[in-house]
């Protein structure tokens, strides 16, 4: 009864515009979504720093790349490389395949491996970009003290992410429309719920697979995200041995700001946070 009434109100509201669909629906691959999008993952520095600041000419990282789309966009924009790292193996040849079909072979690669133990060499990045990554990682912390380490010194960290508390912080807007629907039912009722949703798609079973895994009591849960908030975030940056030299929290509208300052809900209704660390030595 319970997860049939989650089912219900999870989706009185139709969706946002999802890739996962897109994928199914117009034959959109990830991939080529994720390079139209490129300059959406960026907008957000602009008024900090300026696109040829960030690549051009640039060794680039770009952290949890998906199938690699923003990561060929930024090699589009003059990087002298980009390396896209990535924990989802099968996002390989799609991301290939794209940088064969622009051109862009010679200035990209993809490599399957965890952000926490990355197999570079100290100091072998200019540029590095988290773009909702942020909130995927197990580790949130090393990933940091990583980066800190292939970073060159003076080389940038920008870091953008949406709280978990965000309408849409829990990442099951593939099938889930109403917002903040992770404030209202547990997670292993939630998890219930997308499974049923998706079952019966032709992806269904990758996404399951992708998104839901078995805690030490049995229970399902969401393996795929790590609930970060700001006050998490707060304290993780206090501790990682980089610079701040930029941050910012974006209001979902502008005429929610004022709720995005009040600490007790802030979390409800901050969109992105955005934030650009350098190393120092």
């Amino acid at each position: 009864m319970a997860r049939e009434f989650a089912k219900w109100f999870s989706t009185l509201v139709r969706p946002p515009v999802h890739p996962f669909n897109l994928a199914i629906e117009e034959n959109i691959p990830y991939s080529k979504w994720q390079y139209k999008m490129g300059q959406k993952t960026i907008e957000n520095y602009l008024n900090f720093t300026t696109k040829d600041q960030m690549f051009k000419d640039k060794e680039v990282l770009d952290i949890g790349c998906g199938a690699s789309g923003k990561s060929l966009y930024y090699a589009s924009l003059g990087a002298k490389k980009v390396t896209g790292i990535e924990v989802v193996s099968y996002y390989k040849e799609e991301a290939e395949n794209l940088a064969n079909e622009l051109g862009l072979s010679d200035k990209f690669e993809f490599v399957i491996g965890d952000a926490a133990k990355m197999p570079f060499a100290d100091q072998s990045f200019d540029t590095v970009i988290m773009n909702d990554a942020m909130e995927h990682v197990d580790d949130p912390l090393g990933v940091l003290e990583e980066i800190n380490r292939v970073l060159k010194v003076g080389g940038r960290l920008y870091v953008n992410f949406p709280p978990y508390y965000h309408p849409y912080g829990a990442h099951l807007s593939d099938v889930m429309g109403t917002p903040w629907v992770q404030l209202f039912f547990s997670e292993e009722t939630l998890a219930g719920v997308y499974r049923d949703l998706v079952k019966d798609l032709p992806d269904g079973k990758k996404r399951i697979d992708f998104r839901i895994g078995k805690d030490e009591k049995g229970k399902d849960y969401f393996k795929y995200i790590n609930h970060m908030t700001l006050k998490r975030f707060k304290k993780i940056k206090k501790a990682q041995p980089m610079k701040i030299i930029y941050e910012r929290e974006i209001p979902l509208r502008w005429y929610f700001t004022p709720l995005a300052k009040i600490p007790l809900i802030k979390e409800m209704f901050v969109k992105m946070f955005v934030c650009v660390m350098e190393k120092e030595k």
